[in-house]
């Protein structure tokens, strides 16, 4: 119970810097899409990202994971050395990175149809390869339980790439009369990056440095398999913003589409913050409470079963609530956008039944299977690439969401299946299913009885919230005692 509480509390602290920093970010989105009313300038900002997500993962190729697995390794009793061996590996290649993308920066810019501008592509390389550096220290802070550490330095970088972003597009064309330019955007986030590398130079010099070629072998055989499934994982997310310039025919309107589908994208934001938050939390605690002596498996499988109820419980109430108070939240974008809203539902659930899937995830990680990962991601991967190259060219932008959900379905529903051969948790699914069909029945039943007058609908969704919450209550909280509860 003691290590659930701490779950709790990290996931809260983890979920207020992820949130809240989010949150804020997610406040440059009216900034964007009402300065750059040309929709296909965000689709830019777009697009760039998606390749930068990409290159995050290969640049940290599954590492994470890994340090976590061997600093709880019965057999490397020196975290130390395990930190401080991750910390050469991924800075040597992210420098090597950063060197060859700058060096090719023109090259690069003009196969993506970006010649004019190869800044963008090294201010970027630069960033990334910064940012998969400090993936390390971070993850360091998460080992050490520093989660208020962890959130000072990530929300004040945050707090640093907004008010750039704010100087650069906001302040600087009143006060110098210059036009705001995107690039602006990615020179923002270089410099955030270079600054979060110096907030964190304490712990780099945490530990005595020791390099362990054998450590690194065994760790690397470890995480390859989970870069494969990284790679995939994030080729499902971004792979529709990298293929929709390119599977429509007319290169300005695509990026027009793929500007309001990105900004679409973002007022789904709440679900990704949601497991954001989850996971940072969830992985050191399933290591360590698999090591954990003291409970027997059974008490061990019953607390991740439990884990998984309350996930989808608020997962689906996040779900219901967003698409509620839509009416108000649409704002955040600037109406030249708002024809792609009827992506969000879908984008939605997509974004909650990969939050599923990671959660089955500890099957194969807890054992060492992690090739099922690779496996898993491979095959939704697959399942993307060919959902997108059918239905983009039919349905736009549309398209991409329903490829989304159904890849993510797939991956969900095939690691659970072979899970529970392999690694069997009793997760309850007649309570997941009591959650889901609740919560998609009233979104169902607030579009039926849907009124011209938002603020009555959106009355009539609040009701329906309250509903919601009185079943959670009911099942999962009956006889407790909520001021004990709110204490604990």
């Amino acid at each position: 119970m003691a290590s659930l509480k701490s779950l709790v509390k990290d996931t809260a602290v983890y979920g207020v810097s992820s949130i809240v920093g989010r949150l804020l970010n997610w406040l440059l989105v009216p900034i964007y899409t009402y300065t750059f009313t040309a929709t296909g300038e965000y689709g830019i900002v777009t697009n760039l990202y998606s390749y930068v997500a990409v290159a995050l993962i290969l640049l940290t190729y599954g590492m994470e994971t890994g340090f976590f697995r061997f600093t709880n390794h019965e057999r490397w009793s020196r975290p130390g050395q395990v930190y401080t061996t991750t910390l050469i590996t991924v800075g040597a290649t992210s420098l090597l990175f950063m060197a060859v993308m700058c060096l090719l920066s023109p090259s690069v810019a003009r196969w993506l149809d970006y010649g004019d501008h190869p800044e963008y592509i090294w201010m970027m390389a630069i960033a990334a390869g910064a940012d998969a550096f400090t993936s390390i220290p971070f993850a360091y802070l998460r080992y050490k339980k520093r989660p208020y550490r962890f959130a000072a330095v990530k929300l004040i970088g945050i707090g640093l790439n907004i008010g750039l972003n704010l100087f650069f597009i906001k302040v600087c064309p009143w006060l110098w009369g210059v036009t705001p330019h995107i690039g602006y955007i990615f020179l923002a986030n270089l410099i955030c990056s270079l600054a979060t590398v110096i907030m964190l130079v304490p712990e780099l010099r945490a530990e005595r440095y020791s390099f362990n070629g054998r450590l690194l072998r065994e760790m690397l055989s470890y995480s390859l398999p989970l870069l494969v499934l990284g790679l995939a994982g994030i080729m499902n997310q971004t792979i529709d913003k990298i293929l929709l310039p390119v599977l429509e025919p007319d290169r300005a309107q695509a990026m027009s589409d793929l500007g309001v589908y990105g900004a679409c994208y973002k007022v789904a934001v709440i679900m990704v913050m949601f497991l954001q938050a989850f996971r940072f939390a969830y992985e050191p605690f399933v290591f360590s409470k698999h090591r954990e002596g003291g409970m027997t498996m059974e008490q061990k499988l019953n607390d991740y079963s439990r884990v998984m109820t309350w996930f989808v419980a608020l997962g689906f109430l996040i779900f219901l609530a967003v698409m509620v108070f839509l009416p108000v939240l649409r704002y955040f974008i600037s109406p030249a956008y708002f024809e792609g809203l009827k992506v969000v539902p879908v984008i939605m659930l997509a974004e909650l039944f990969f939050g599923i899937f990671f959660n089955l995830s500890i099957w194969y990680k807890l054992t060492d299977r992690t090739a099922w990962g690779s496996y898993f991601s491979i095959g939704g991967l697959a399942i993307t690439v060919a959902l997108n190259v059918i239905l983009v060219p039919r349905m736009g932008y549309m398209g991409c969401a329903w490829a989304a959900i159904a890849c993510y379905g797939a991956m969900m529903v095939a690691s659970y299946v072979i899970g529970q051969s392999k690694f069997p948790v009793p997760y309850r699914l007649g309570r997941l299913a009591v959650y889901a069909v609740a919560a998609l029945g009233l979104y169902g039943l607030g579009e039926l009885v849907a009124t011209p007058n938002d603020f009555v609908n959106m009355g009539i969704g609040t009701l329906f919230i309250i509903a919601y919450i009185a079943l959670v209550w009911r099942l999962e909280l009956r006889g407790v005692n909520l001021r004990s509860l709110l204490r604990k």
